[in-house]
């Protein structure tokens, strides 16, 4: 059985190594394309392109498709061996189909660590240069002009307190139209607007200038004051306020769960976003080892069209799984079902089917 063993990981491994550099290459080919006017119109290369950023890309794609890439290539290689009847060799020879079954679960096991290790610490650096690169010249003029000069903030940065910004300017650290609110409870009782502001790193601290300051007492008195500049110290910064849009996959699990904790604090709508984040980071992995013993049921008995109509049914259930997977993401951060809950779901789902249709070939 050892050398049934090694021949099976030998093709496993073999034809996940292939199929990975085939699509990976093909979609790097076919991303470049789209993107070489914007990336020579911004003073970039296609060179620089390739050396800067679609090596970091290429690991983000292939992490996030990986338990996808791994039931395809299980599919592909067992229809293989079923079509030239090594599976009924092997099983007619008094291996039970649960035996059989074990170095599919080994290298699965192996995948699936290998991607929580990638996901959880190599990503996140790769997301950083990556992110670099598209920021600086893969975003329109439009998008780049929104980005940097067009921000608008509009958060709460702790239980009772909350900031509004018109436009923010991250390259500049410049904002306009700035409005401070603290609340006991529901009432108002704080009230900071200024014409405009300069966020200083140095001390970490917001002048403003021609400040309107508005307190309102217990008596609902209310004392109104003007000042032309003041420095306005907060529990945030404008980039802890307004964080970049995929500012989650650009942190190793422990600084994302660091972060998560303090945007609760402030009671931040995002949280949920952030949460998907993080709990992809483990199901997505675990998925690998579901999806392969699926494939290995589907593709491991002889039917009418061979590899044809495994791979049709493989790249169906494909498309299903990542359809079921965006859907509950969505629903999550929206606030209809928890994060644990969206990203566990297409796992639940697909495990029992995978369930139920493996001890049903098991048994055939």
């Amino acid at each position: 059985m050892k050398i049934i063993d090694k021949y099976i990981i030998r093709n496993f491994i073999g034809t996940f190594i292939f199929m990975v550099l085939i699509l990976s290459t093909i979609a790097v080919i076919v991303d470049l394309s789209q993107k070489l006017g914007r990336i020579n119109d911004s003073g970039s290369t296609a060179f620089s392109a390739l050396t800067q950023f679609y090596p970091y890309w290429s690991i983000w794609i292939i992490n996030t498709f990986l338990p996808i890439a791994v039931f395809i290539t299980v599919i592909y290689f067992t229809s293989r061996l079923t079509m030239q009847t090594e599976i009924v060799g092997v099983l007619s020879g008094g291996i039970s189909f649960y035996r059989f079954t074990l170095p599919y679960i080994w290298v699965a096991i192996f995948l699936a660590v290998s991607a929580l290790v990638v996901g959880n610490v190599v990503l996140p650096w790769a997301n950083i240069k990556k992110n670099k690169y598209q920021y600086t010249h893969l975003l329109s003029n439009n998008d780049k002009e929104e980005y940097y000069k067009r921000q608008r903030i509009g958060s709460q940065i702790s239980p009772d307190e909350f900031v509004f910004v018109d436009s923010y300017d991250r390259t500049e650290k410049l904002g306009s139209s700035f409005m401070y609110q603290k609340f006991d409870s529901t009432e108002l009782k704080k009230q900071i607007i200024a014409s405009s502001f300069n966020w200083n790193d140095k001390d970490s601290t917001y002048a403003l200038m021609s400040v309107y300051t508005r307190d309102i007492n217990k008596d609902k008195t209310e004392k109104l004051n003007y000042e032309a500049n003041t420095n306005l110290k907060l529990p945030a910064s404008p980039d802890e306020i307004l964080p970049e849009e995929y500012v989650a996959e650009t942190m190793n699990t422990f600084e994302l769960n660091e972060f998560i904790q303090k945007q609760k604090a402030k009671g931040s709508a995002n949280v949920n976003t952030y949460e998907n984040e993080l709990n992809n980071r483990l199901s997505g992995p675990f998925s690998t080892i579901i999806l392969t013993l699926l494939a290995l049921s589907l593709s491991s008995k002889k039917r009418r069209g061979g590899i044809g109509i495994n791979l049709a049914v493989g790249i169906s259930l494909a498309f299903v799984y990542i359809f079921f997977s965006q859907t509950t993401s969505t629903f999550s951060e929206k606030g209809y079902v928890s994060p644990l809950v969206a990203s566990w779901i297409p796992n639940i789902v697909f495990g029992l089917l995978t369930l139920f249709l493996y001890f049903r070939r098991a048994r055939s």
